[in-house]
């Protein structure tokens, strides 16, 4: 797992945070929001699919700015200060990945469903609009793309 640049969570809700180089671990996020008090508890799982945009994907790489640790952090500290819940989590792979491998897991539980769907969609939804991590597809036919650069 590729450290938080020695940064600690400064919300105790906040679980799990980090950019791996080998595979996700669903049950790893589970783990981290058990929680007794927790009427709900929803799990994103993003994998790689084999096309985009009409091509077929053989491969990708994902990479990371230096920045990407520290952001994932505020992300998952800004959702938590925004959202009724009791935990929060967020894993994203960087590396190369295979088609059908684990890209990203994040996860929410709360005291119900509701907070927890919420909660959750919101991480996702903000870790891929802002965390400063690249993909770099490679086609069946041998063409390359990048996706979520600057």
């Amino acid at each position: 797992m590729t450290e938080l640049s020695n940064q600690l969570p400064r919300d105790d809700r906040v679980r799990l945070v980090g950019l791996w180089e080998r595979d996700l671990d669903v049950a790893a996020v589970h783990r981290a929001l058990a929680d007794r008090r927790a009427g709900g508890l929803a799990v994103f799982v993003g994998a790689v699919r084999d096309h985009d945009a009409g091509s077929r994907v053989e491969s990708l790489t994902y990479s990371a700015h230096p920045s990407a640790p520290a952001k994932l952090l505020s992300v998952v500290e800004g959702v938590a200060a925004r959202c009724d819940v009791i935990g929060l989590a967020a894993i994203h792979r960087i590396g190369e990945l295979r088609i059908g491998d684990l890209a990203v897991v994040v996860g929410a539980c709360a005291v119900h469903r509701d907070e927890a769907f919420t909660a959750c969609r919101a991480l996702i939804d903000e870790l891929k609009a802002t965390v400063p991590i690249w993909k770099q597809q490679v086609f069946v036919d041998g063409s390359q793309q990048w996706v979520g650069t600057p």
